[in-house]
């Protein structure tokens, strides 16, 4: 269990997942930039949270919803929890992130919405099932299944998101023209030189004890 003060950032899950020379940047050099992207994507959440409690056909509607999880370490913001009436009387939370573009390559946006069910079935102590991601385009909703492969991946990324902070470690630059050239962060990153110039043995060293997660184990 972690204390109240060792908590990070929930959304930093996402960054890691997405890219941990980016969550890096962010999270342990402070370093941030801001795009088109990034700016309409801020946006689209701040009117996500405009209306802070509804009901909407009996469904209870509850806005930037602050969670937080102390086994696994972390806290943020929910966009949207639906609370859904059950038979037997106790609502069914379903939460909904808001995402500006179009789904990922990777499954970086599913670790971050089943990160925030981890944290109310903590909070609550209510089993939740599955949950859902808006995105922009095409302006309709994903549902997300929260199995044991999604969860098992969460929570591998929750324990690396802890020991990479805790060692201070802003891996190397692997450019990839699909994320990097749409990153905010590409001018700070400079991915194409700074890959280049960093040696890849002297960072193995230095996390020798943190190795990488392997996606089939995390699977």
């Amino acid at each position: 269990m972690y204390s109240e003060a060792d908590l990070l950032p929930l959304s930093g899950l996402q960054h890691l997942a997405y890219c941990e020379r980016q969550w890096a940047l962010i999270h342990i050099e402070q370093q941030w930039a801001e795009n088109r992207l990034t700016a309409e994507g801020r946006q689209m959440h701040d009117r996500a949270h405009q209306q802070r409690e509804e009901w909407r056909e009996g469904v209870h509607v509850s806005r930037g919803l602050a969670v937080r999880s102390l086994r696994l370490g972390f806290s943020g913001m929910v966009d949207v929890v639906e609370f859904h009436p059950k038979p037997e009387g106790r609502s069914q939370p379903f939460p909904v992130e808001y995402k500006h573009g179009r789904p990922k390559p990777n499954r970086c946006d599913e670790v971050q919405l089943c990160a925030q069910a981890l944290c109310l079935e903590e909070m609550l102590s209510v089993k939740v099932p599955r949950g859902a991601i808006f995105y922009g385009q095409p302006r309709r909703r994903t549902e997300v299944v929260f199995d044991s492969v999604l969860r098992t991946e969460t929570e591998a990324m929750a324990v690396r998101l802890h020991a990479l902070y805790a060692a201070r470690i802003t891996p190397p630059a692997d450019y990839s023209p699909k994320k990097c050239d749409r990153c905010s962060l590409l001018q700070v990153c400079l991915p194409q030189s700074a890959g280049k110039r960093r040696s890849v043995q002297s960072y193995l060293k230095r996390s020798l004890s943190i190795a990488p997660m392997d996606p089939e184990e995390a699977a």
